[in-house]
């Protein structure tokens, strides 16, 4: 194979590249940061669910969260299900 046989590639294989660069390696490295959160949650943790429902984490299981979201109201949630985590206000 020589340079010639290739040359009509390059564009296509300078695509790829770009498109690597430009979207799979963010959304990878977006994925991992979501991992590590999930997996450092803890109890008391005040977290955003997806539906956007504010709570404070009361149980923690391996895949069920039960939040505090009033006085006498928790629900259960998928561990997936958590958005964000609030950081805490300063005084």
């Amino acid at each position: 194979m020589n340079i010639e046989t290739l040359g009509p590639f390059v564009p296509l294989i300078l695509l790829f590249v770009i498109f690597y660069f430009l979207l799979i390696r963010p959304q990878q490295q977006q994925q991992k940061k979501r991992q590590a959160m999930l997996k450092s949650l803890k109890k008391g943790d005040r977290v955003v669910t997806i539906g956007g429902i504010h709570g404070v984490i009361k149980e923690i299981d391996e895949t069920i969260i039960s939040l505090r979201v009033a006085d006498n109201l928790n629900l259960k949630f998928s561990r997936a299900a958590i958005d964000r985590v609030l950081e805490e206000e300063a005084e």
